[in-house]
């Protein structure tokens, strides 16, 4: 039996995609490594998948399918998983081996368990260019490692330690039950692949060790703040989708819900930011559009952020306002790591 299907998008992935592979080999046969090949074009990407099938048959699927964007592919992967469990792995991020087997040997520990772990949270680096000391998040302070838990048992966690697609490993059966499927050419549905399973989640375990290698570094990267603002009606469309797709009021565990708003939240403030930055009168626009859309989506929803930073961020009127938003976002990018 596979215990995890780890799918890894590639798009022109050549240049980095086999350190990544190599990475999750180790893990054997007891887990499968889909490569989709989200029809590239400028380079052997496809080419590189097969060699991997043909070396490793046990391990290694290449599946080629005409490019669909980041969401595309992930759905693919999700598509053809056999494994208990399930991990999205960027083509240009690695994993830790030795955690790797470990969170094998936990997998093989929850496949046992009568009641199943539906969300299995580690920790990522930032593994930026030229930054000697790198960033890790960690989420020590608001989740007990070692042991599976409820929402109950969640603490509060901090504006800046959220849990992306880097921490997560989800039960593979969930994601197809709720029918999970991400929208095609978008980028940032990370962000979705993250939120909207999380209104399904009962039992977490956390499990306190470094295993993803989250890179950032490359000029092309969707993660750029310049290439966001270029994207910035893909970032819209994530943000109004996450409020489309769950009802938070209907969340009747309180902590999960205060986690579901709190990433909602993030999500929200960072697309206002960008529109900020922007400073024209398209991108006033855009914000009014959004919140226009959250008020008329979710009334709920739209009372709590309005009344939050995220609402006062958003509704700044005057041009030092504006500059305390943009210098306190660029704070934090160098606090936190990212971008």
């Amino acid at each position: 039996m596979k215990l995890l299907s780890v799918a890894i998008p590639c798009y022109n992935s050549a240049a980095y995609m086999r350190h990544c592979i190599e990475t999750l080999l180790p893990g054997g046969e007891e887990l499968e490594i889909l490569v989709v090949d989200d029809g590239s074009q400028k380079d052997n990407t496809l080419e590189i998948a097969r060699e991997y099938e043909a070396r490793y048959p046990a391990i290694v699927r290449a599946i080629h399918q005409e490019n669909a964007g980041h969401g595309g592919a992930v759905n693919k992967g999700l598509e053809n998983a056999t494994g208990l469990y399930f991990k999205v792995v960027d083509s240009d991020d690695w994993v830790d081996t030795q955690v790797l087997l470990k969170i094998i040997a936990l997998l093989r520990d929850f496949a046992a368990q009568q009641e199943p772990v539906d969300l299995l949270i580690s920790n990522y680096v930032y593994d930026k260019v030229g930054v000697e000391h790198k960033k890790v998040m960690r989420y020590a302070s608001a989740l007990p490692a070692n042991r599976v838990l409820t929402w109950p048992e969640v603490k509060r966690l901090p504006l800046g330690q959220y849990i992306l697609m880097h921490s997560v490993i989800y039960r593979t059966a969930m994601l197809k039950e709720m029918g999970l499927k991400l929208p095609e050419h978008t980028f940032y549905v990370d962000n979705l692949y993250v939120y909207t399973p999380m209104q399904q989640v009962q039992r977490i375990y956390y499990l306190d060790e470094n295993f993803y290698h989250y890179f950032i570094g490359r000029d092309d990267q969707s993660v750029q703040e310049s290439i966001m603002i270029r994207r910035i009606d893909q970032q819209l469309r994530v943000n109004r989708l996450m409020v489309d797709t769950v009802r938070l009021q209907q969340v009747t565990d309180r902590r999960q819900r205060q986690y579901m708003f709190a990433y909602l939240s993030i999500i929200t403030m960072v697309s206002n930011v960008l529109l900020l930055l922007m400073d024209n009168d398209e991108a006033k626009q855009k914000r009014g559009e959004l919140w226009q859309h959250i008020q008329e989506t979710d009334p709920w929803v739209y009372e709590r952020l309005n009344r939050s930073v995220v609402g006062r961020l958003a509704h700044v009127r005057t041009r030092f306002g504006r500059w305390i938003v943009v210098h306190g976002y660029a704070i934090a990018q160098k606090l936190v790591g990212f971008n």
